[in-house]
């Protein structure tokens, strides 16, 4: 008895298709090479039969009924081999429309779940840097900045990012942009260095509420030795109150490779499907911002097609490529990312 339940697999389908073709094509050929060795015995009973006159003349009746039914044994092993084939190469057809839908759909489903981990992490990175601009301690060294508010304020961003390893580095920038305190100076030589050409600055500045956030692209900030980060940022305000006036801005910078990394690399794959799968987190532009392979990350362009809306999958050649766009969590809306499985199929 075969064990069902280890073949349930859709390639299993594809796989049954070809053996059926197979074993299909050495039975025709069997019967077909038996017969010509029938129609061999009927041309010697012919002959014998000639040879023999009168004697031989109900032997020849018999040989050419036989004649007559091998032609019939041909006539039905065409009929049969025309009719087989054709039934295998449409149930082939079948076969690989069913698992291309069946791939695409589970790779769809996994890049949706890489880009939901994705939008649960950053939302939460929202909530940081919001809360955290609030602190006494933050908002006190631009409020009456001095040098002691500075290193107190270093402090306890330090404390924060002990306990909060995610993170690269916090900084603390005045109304100008100037980074007054940071939480690793140690690490990162940045104090007195200048924010305000970075876009995350200009945008925090002009937010309107100490509800509201700014988020930059991912990118390699020099000042961090060149780690890919995803930076947030909001308003510091008087106070610490949301409506407060804006006196500063708290930036906070994400440890993106470290983390992405551990998305694109938990994707549930088995270790066969792993092998041919490429996993990888993408911008709004397609831009390569993680990949299972470290190939492309924050240089590459993937020619994405999300011509079947938010989540989708299509195939391109032997390739089944499956794509979620970000639906969001909580009040963090995303920014247009996307989760995307790029596989290679299986062999039969």
């Amino acid at each position: 008895m075969s064990d069902v339940g280890a073949g349930a697999r859709p390639e299993r389908i594809l796989e049954l298709s070809a053996r059926l073709n197979t074993v299909a094509g050495e039975k025709i050929g069997e019967i077909a090479s038996v017969n010509r060795a029938a129609k061999m015995l009927v041309v010697n009973a012919q002959v014998v039969a000639a040879r023999s006159g009168d004697a031989g003349r109900s032997f020849m009746v018999v040989a050419e009924e036989f004649k007559r039914i091998s032609g019939q044994i041909d006539d039905v092993a065409g009929a049969l081999e025309q009719q087989v084939r054709g039934d295998l190469t449409e149930l082939s057809a079948i076969g690989g429309a069913i698992l291309g839908q069946l791939r695409g759909q589970r790779l769809a489903d996994l890049a949706l779940n890489a880009i939901e981990i994705i939008d649960r992490n950053l939302y939460e990175r929202t909530c940081d840097v919001r809360w955290w601009a609030t602190d006494s301690a933050v908002v006190d060294c631009v409020a009456e900045p001095d040098a002691a508010k500075a290193e107190h304020a270093s402090q306890r961003l330090k404390v924060i990012l002990d306990a909060y390893t995610v993170y690269l580095d916090l900084w603390i920038c005045d109304r100008s942009g100037a980074i007054v305190a940071n939480g690793r100076p140690d690490r990162y030589a940045v104090q007195g260095k200048s924010a305000r050409d970075m876009s995350w600055f200009r945008d925090a500045m002009a937010t309107k509420s100490g509800d509201d956030f700014a988020v930059a692209d991912v990118t390699r900030l020099e000042a961090l030795n060149g780690a890919p980060t995803a930076t947030y940022a909001t308003a510091i305000r008087k106070g610490g109150l949301a409506n407060g006036a804006v006196i500063g801005v708290l930036g906070i910078h994400f440890d993106w490779q470290a983390q992405a990394q551990t998305v694109v690399d938990g994707v549930r794959l088995t270790p066969e499907e792993r092998a041919r799968t490429r996993v990888l987190l993408l911008d709004q532009r397609h831009r390569v911002l993680a990949a299972s392979d470290g190939i492309g990350v924050l240089n590459e362009t993937v020619k994405l097609d999300v011509g079947a809306g938010a989540m989708g999958s299509y195939s391109k050649g032997d390739r089944t490529v499956g794509y979620a766009r970000t639906p969001g969590y909580e009040t963090y809306e995303g920014l247009g990312w996307y989760g995307c499985l790029v596989q290679d199929a299986a062999a039969i």
